[in-house]
């Protein structure tokens, strides 16, 4: 479980995120959605410890991260997955090479332990015989489904997804929210999903965070959303004529 409380950064005069609270509940999809530039990315770059936040803290398992000494917060990093947005695979590195990478970062097999380890999840994500690939040899769909190898090569308790369906078709982005969804029951991560794609909020949310101009601005379940009168929920996820249409059949307005 990961807790938010209070948190606030500000780049220069610009207050980006303001005053923030959240759970993020273990075994569950948990997505952060709003409009670009909302400060999602920002609140989970505080998350993970890649911005230092002026105000709150960032709890995991009821230790404060940015309290923590080098080493301890190097045990947490080892205990985080990340699929970024657009897969941030190595272009110079082959698909087992990529996926052998965080192991390779903390040191902690010998090369063949590494090798069956990545072999493993590979196969968990049905990408079979492409060890030797690079990267460009591989559609985008298949490059997603690595970085998610990747990310859970180290047996994460906690995976971050920036933008897991940016620039992918319909359905394969079915097949990486069924993934990200699956991977999440098996392992039972604390999951936390960026996302702009309502189709995955809809399909896989179980508890959705909405930011608007740098704070919370709501929060629930998918079945709370479908009946929310919060005005920018509303006006966010039902911009386009098919969600409207998505709710009113849903929910049986007129």
């Amino acid at each position: 479980m990961i807790v938010v409380e209070g948190l606030g950064k500000r780049f220069g005069d610009v207050q980006v995120i303001d005053g923030i609270d959240a759970v993020f509940q273990k075994g569950r999809v948990n997505q952060i959605i709003g409009r670009s530039g909302s400060g999602k990315s920002v609140m989970a770059k505080c998350m993970v410890g890649l911005h230092r936040p002026e105000k709150g803290r960032v709890l995991y398992e009821g230790r404060s991260f940015h309290d923590m000494d080098a080493e301890e917060k190097r045990g947490i990093r080892q205990r985080i997955g990340m699929l970024f947005q657009g897969s941030a695979l190595f272009d110079s590195l082959t698909v087992i090479e990529n996926v052998m990478f965080p192991l390779r970062m903390f040191g902690l097999m010998a090369k063949s332990e590494m090798e069956d380890r990545a072999h493993t999840c590979l196969k968990r994500v049905s990408i079979i015989d492409k060890d030797q690939l690079f990267p460009a040899e591989l559609s985008g769909g298949m490059q997603k489904r690595v970085g998610i190898a990747r990310a859970i090569a180290m047996n994460p308790e906690y995976l971050f997804c920036d933008e897991p369906n940016s620039g992918l078709d319909p359905q394969t982005s079915i097949v990486i929210d069924d993934l990200i969804k699956e991977i999440t029951e098996e392992f039972g991560t604390t999951t936390i999903v960026i996302t702009h794609d309502m189709n995955s909020v809809m399909e896989t949310g179980e508890h959705i965070l909405f930011i608007h101009k740098g704070r919370k601005w709501w929060e629930g379940t998918r079945e709370q959303l479908l009946r929310s009168d919060n005005k920018e929920l509303n006006e966010f996820v039902f911009a386009g004529s098919l969600m409207r249409e998505v709710k009113r059949s849903l929910t049986g307005e007129e």
